[in-house]
């Protein structure tokens, strides 16, 4: 079996010490806010078009500044994490991955108002530390890297 991989954009939003997460229906998990990138889109702009579109908030994308120039070089907002996901698998082979580039991102408000109604505004919830390691819905790594976010991100 051949393996497809899609490049994808994922974000950890946070606010006042809480990371936001939505109900995927389909798989019965908590997840970020994220997608795949579209044709000739930049990973970061990826990030933020995903995350408003999902919940219609404003968002500060928060990377580490590089200062690495030149008259044909420029740098980008790096992810904070670079994961490989195995969405389809039948046995031992995989036939698809998401190769997810994962962000940061600082909440300017909470009041999630989805613009593509794909996701509706009542299955977002934020999470704090204590509820991200308590749900058994959240995956593992979602739960760590929420962790990290709201660490990073601190209450502001």
């Amino acid at each position: 079996m051949e393996t497809t991989r899609h490049f994808t954009a994922s974000v950890h939003v946070v606010h006042e010490g809480q990371v936001l997460l939505h109900d995927h229906k389909r798989l019965d998990l908590w997840l970020p806010p994220g997608g795949h990138l579209d044709r000739d889109e930049l990973p970061h702009e990826a990030a933020l078009r995903e995350a408003r579109e999902e919940t219609g908030l404003d968002l500060e994308l928060v990377a580490d500044p590089e200062d690495i120039t030149s008259e044909t070089v420029r740098q980008l907002p790096g992810p904070r994490h670079f994961q490989l996901a195995d969405i389809d698998t039948c046995g031992d082979e995989v036939g698809h991955q998401h190769v997810d580039m994962v962000f940061y991102a600082r909440a300017l408000g909470r009041d999630v108002d989805p613009d593509d109604g794909e996701v509706p505004a009542g299955r977002w919830e934020w999470f704090d530390e204590e509820a991200l390691a308590a749900d058994d819905r959240i995956p593992v790594d979602v739960a760590e890297i929420g962790r990290r976010a709201i660490e990073a991100l601190g209450d502001g």
